[in-house]
């Protein structure tokens, strides 16, 4: 097999198996692909993994299958983004499908309340787990701007309840003119 069908291929399946044992929604999903794709396999660094999350985030749609697309896109362009869909999507799909024929003999039973309870708990564990690390990595680089955003959007959502879309684009707004500046001042600089 060619390297760029096995890097295809490992890319579908490290998707697949991400999704499958994926539970809680799509932020559980960055981290273990973070994990797959920068450290274990060394395709993406950490610093575009973060970002990469961060437009998912803001894109529409589910972030994980927005990840996925994007992941796969920078594996292997068209057919990474393809491979990288059908390994994210193919699992819940069929988890999905097998739940809902057993759904009303289920959803009263006390011991699958129990397990949801649990997974809930794990889910909470897991997006902490993300928050905490990246926050971690952005001050190890000692990347000031988007400490300072991270904090202002929590105070903005957390403390002054304003409309997480409002923060998005107001991110988003900043972020622009981050660019915009810094592109100006490198220019001024040569």
């Amino acid at each position: 097999m060619d390297k760029d069908r096995h890097k295809l291929l490992t890319t579908f399946l490290a998707n697949m198996q991400i999704s499958a044992f994926t539970f809680g929604g799509g932020f559980v999903i960055i981290p273990l692909m973070r994990k797959k794709f920068a450290s274990d396999l060394g395709w993406i660094d950490e610093d575009e993994m973060l970002d990469l999350a961060a437009i998912a985030q803001s894109s529409p749609g589910p972030i994980a299958v927005n990840t996925a697309i994007l992941i796969g896109y920078k594996v292997g362009k068209i057919p990474g983004a393809l491979v990288s869909i059908l390994g994210t999507v193919i699992p819940p799909f069929l988890i999905i499908s097998l739940i809902s024929g057993f759904y009303s003999i289920i959803r009263s039973n006390p011991y699958v309340g129990y397990v949801m309870a649990g997974t809930a708990a794990g889910v909470a564990a897991v997006v902490a787990d993300v928050v905490v690390s990246m926050t971690i990595d952005l001050v190890k680089q000692k990347r000031i701007q988007p400490i300072i955003m991270l904090a202002a959007a929590f105070i903005l959502i957390a403390v002054l309840d304003v409309s997480i879309v409002a923060v998005i684009i107001l991110s988003a707004l900043v972020g622009y003119a981050s660019s915009v500046w810094n592109r100006r001042h490198q220019h001024d600089l040569s």
